[in-house]
């Protein structure tokens, strides 16, 4: 798709694995993309479905096709497409998702006014529910004058930038490193930790990219969760520990998560160390305590019931909002 050019100027890369069902949608915004100068390389983590026929199908796309003969996780296929990339720029687009047609044009013409030492551009999304009700998925915004903000990284600031609406210059991973292929979860997290601390980050407000709820998004594995949690504070502990604030909030988060899963027994230990880090703490304090009621569970599943019902309402306001918005511009 590069016309003359030996060397495309950016890399998209798609990773996948048994989602023939999906991958079409997003191979087919890629295909009608404004901008032209890139590559696909998709990297299809040991399907077992009919994945490699859906590429082929997309001939005008020229795709690269890697395939791994095992599934090996998402941070794996990621760093294959990363190492197979030829061009200066790498763009990622999970498999059940897709793009809008300007994505690529608009986040490169940001690149090209900013100094190198701007790593990522990223953007808002439009998150899309199962039921096809939209809403606007704002992710934190970080702009080059905030220089490298590595401190605020470690305290979640990051979490909810989507790797999808970004495009990063490889020069990037040759610096902070690949994905950590022993994550199974938070891997974008953990990878923008890194770039937190070499790079500028850019973020343009526009969405550019649909985000899709599927299924596979509410698969959560409480064992490989909290594994992954534990290897993140175990490569940042130095630097966690140096604010006992921060060093709490990740206790917290991981006792917050076994706590509302059914897993209080689990989730105490954490708490007691989120305290034991801070104990101004109060949320920590007030899910230890109902940790240890005879109707803990209880509490904490009409907890997570409650705030699961006053985000599909928060949902229904904004699809609201927007679609009053819409009807005004039409008039």
């Amino acid at each position: 798709m590069n016309g003359k050019k030996d060397t495309p100027t950016v890399s998209v890369i798609v990773p996948t694995y048994n989602r023939e069902h999906l991958l079409g949608r997003a191979l087919q915004s890629i295909l009608t993309q404004t901008y032209r100068d890139f590559e696909v390389i998709v990297v299809d983590d040991g399907s077992t479905d009919k994945t490699e026929e859906i590429v082929r199908s997309f001939s005008a796309l020229d795709i690269r096709y890697i395939r791994h003969e095992k599934n090996k996780g998402e941070a794996a296929a990621r760093n294959t497409g990363v190492l197979a990339a030829k061009s200066e720029f790498i763009a990622f687009l999970d498999s059940d998702d897709e793009w809008l047609p300007e994505k690529l044009e608009k986040q490169m013409a940001v690149f090209q006014d900013q100094s190198p030492h701007v790593g990522i551009v990223y953007s808002n999304m439009c998150e899309i529910e199962r039921t096809g009700k939209k809403r606007l998925w704002k992710s934190p915004t970080f702009m080059p004058e905030d220089g490298y903000f590595y401190r605020r990284a470690l305290n979640y600031q990051v979490y909810g930038i989507g790797i999808g609406s970004s495009i990063v210059r490889k020069v990037c991973f040759e610096k902070v490193g690949l994905f950590d292929e022993r994550l199974s979860y938070y891997v974008d997290f953990d990878f923008f930790i890194r770039l937190s601390r070499a790079f500028y980050f850019y973020h343009t407000k526009e969405p550019l990219m649909n985000y899709y709820v599927t299924n596979d998004s509410f698969r959560w594995v409480t064992s490989a969760h909290i594994g992954s949690r534990e290897v993140i504070l175990e490569k940042y502990l130095d630097d966690i520990k140096r604010n006992r604030k921060t060093l709490s909030l990740h206790y917290w988060k991981m006792g917050r998560f076994l706590s509302i899963h059914n897993e209080s027994r689990r989730a105490r230990p954490y708490l007691i160390k989120a305290i034991k880090a801070y104990p101004l703490n109060f949320k920590a304090l007030a899910f230890f305590v109902i940790s240890v009621l005879p109707s803990g569970q209880r509490i904490f599943c009409a907890v997570n019931s409650f705030k699961k019902k006053a985000k599909t309402l928060k949902k229904a306001r904004n699809v609201g909002r927007q679609a009053k918005v819409d009807s005004d511009s039409r008039l």
